[in-house]
């Protein structure tokens, strides 16, 4: 759990119950942390731990409304920063694999010398060369494209990639993340949620570390000018084979109630539908009344929380209670989710990549620690097949190089695979179903 002043490490029990683990394992960094994820990047098994932080800020020192020019919001006097404050610095834990970490962050290039506003995190391989990258959303500053050197380091390549600013070359107040292979490339591509007045970010993964920003071209950069984006997620949300987009929304200032323009402190959520052709179409009010409720959102995850093979969502606001969002889904589409559990990987399989052909579409996913804000998906990874009544290939690259092959599955199904073993159990899908007041 990330803090203000001292994040908190829970080692699960096994039997219900959890102890803070924090002091022995070394990891309460004690700055104001945001984003948290893990990920093998030395490929030992063990899963590291990498923590971005925002501002050196203080309780009992704090700027005054107001008063300078990076405390007023459209001639409003609102609370300071983050520009105009000193950034905190960022973390890399490197597990021992004793239940102890070791902070590295300096020795492996990843410490933020620049002292920039980190609010997201995520690992991710994207170019497909078998070991996890990283990549930061900061706040008002260039995010950090960590390309994975192979050798304990990593080399911020966020502004040769295409992925540190926006179209034009700007700055942007980036804050969630999302990881998907929307294009059906191979390639995990990268969505970045930013401020409002700036539009979200698509990088369109071309391979070789080269990536275009392509919001406008896809339809995506528009809608979202008006609103100040959150937590994010690429998912398939009706079964047709392609990731769709859904983003959540909400001011920071709640001051802007009392302007003459703009969205408001309240704000919808987004929901984007792949068009599947590099495009997408805003569907936020056809998708059900719930997307048109007026929240301020920050936290999203996405997972089939029904286990009826339909991905559902999550939503964290900071003024109210949680919000689920049940996705019923399109009639006669078909599915499958694989939960892999690695044996001479890491036992979650962060950062197994998994490609499936059914009815001659090829697919290819990962599975992901962080990402979108502050939040955590689901770990199965679930593939929408439309109309296809049956999977021909699944291969599946397991962190530790290990390759396996599964052949003729069953569609709407859950499958639980283990490294080495094949599919250990396979479910049809078992309705969650709400008890009845």
């Amino acid at each position: 759990m990330t803090c203000l002043g001292g994040n908190i490490l829970y080692r699960n029990n096994g039997d219900g119950t959890f102890t803070d683990v924090t002091a022995k394992a070394g990891v309460a960094d004690g700055r104001w942390s945001t984003g948290a994820a893990f990920g093998d990047y030395d490929g030992d098994g063990f899963v590291d731990l990498m923590v971005v932080n925002y501002v050196d800020f203080h309780l009992d020192d704090l700027p005054k409304f107001g008063s300078s020019s990076f405390c007023k919001y459209r001639g409003i006097d609102v609370q300071c920063g983050p520009r105009g404050l000193r950034g905190a610095g960022d973390s890399l834990f490197h597990n021992n694999g004793d239940g102890t970490f070791s902070e590295v962050s300096k020795a492996s290039g990843v410490n933020d010398p620049n002292g920039y506003y980190g609010l997201g995190v995520v690992w991710a391989d994207f170019n497909n060369t078998g070991r996890p990258d990283i990549y930061v959303a900061n706040d008002s500053t260039l995010n950090y494209l960590y390309k994975n050197e192979g050798d304990g380091r990593f080399k911020d390549i966020g502004l040769e990639s295409g992925t540190a600013v926006s179209d034009d070359g700007s700055e942007q107040a980036s804050m969630g993340i999302a990881v998907g292979d929307y294009n059906h490339t191979g390639f995990p591509s990268l969505y970045v949620t930013n401020f409002s007045d700036e539009n979200d970010a698509l990088y369109k993964n071309e391979g070789n570390w080269n990536f275009e920003e392509s919001s406008y071209a896809a339809g995506l950069a528009l809608p979202s000018l008006p609103f100040v984006k959150w937590g994010t997620a690429f998912a398939d949300m009706d079964n047709d084979g392609w990731l769709d987009l859904i983003a959540v929304t909400g001011h920071v200032y709640p001051q802007v109630d009392t302007l003459a323009s703009g969205s408001g402190y309240r704000e919808p959520k987004m929901f984007r539908l792949n068009q599947k052709d590099g495009t997408f179409c805003d569907a936020s009010d056809l998708a059900g009344k719930a997307l048109m409720e007026r929240h301020v959102s920050r936290g999203l995850a996405v997972g089939d929380m029904f286990n009826d093979g339909n991905m559902d969502a999550v939503v964290g606001d900071i003024d109210g209670g949680p919000m689920i969002l049940r996705n019923r889904g399109v009639p006669g589409r078909h599915w499958a989710s694989f939960e892999l559990t690695g044996t001479k990987s890491n036992r979650l399989a962060l950062n197994a990549r998994i490609s499936i052909v059914a009815d001659g579409m090829k697919q290819t996913d990962e599975v992901h620690s962080g990402g979108s804000y502050l939040s955590q998906n689901d770990l199965r990874i679930h593939f929408g097949l439309a109309g296809a009544t049956k999977i021909d290939k699944v291969e599946i690259r397991w962190p530790s190089g290990f390759k396996e092959t599964l052949t003729n599955l069953a569609v709407d199904q859950h499958y639980s695979v283990l490294e080495g073993s094949g599919v250990v159990l396979a479910e049809r899908a078992r309705p969650v179903m709400p008890k009845r007041p």
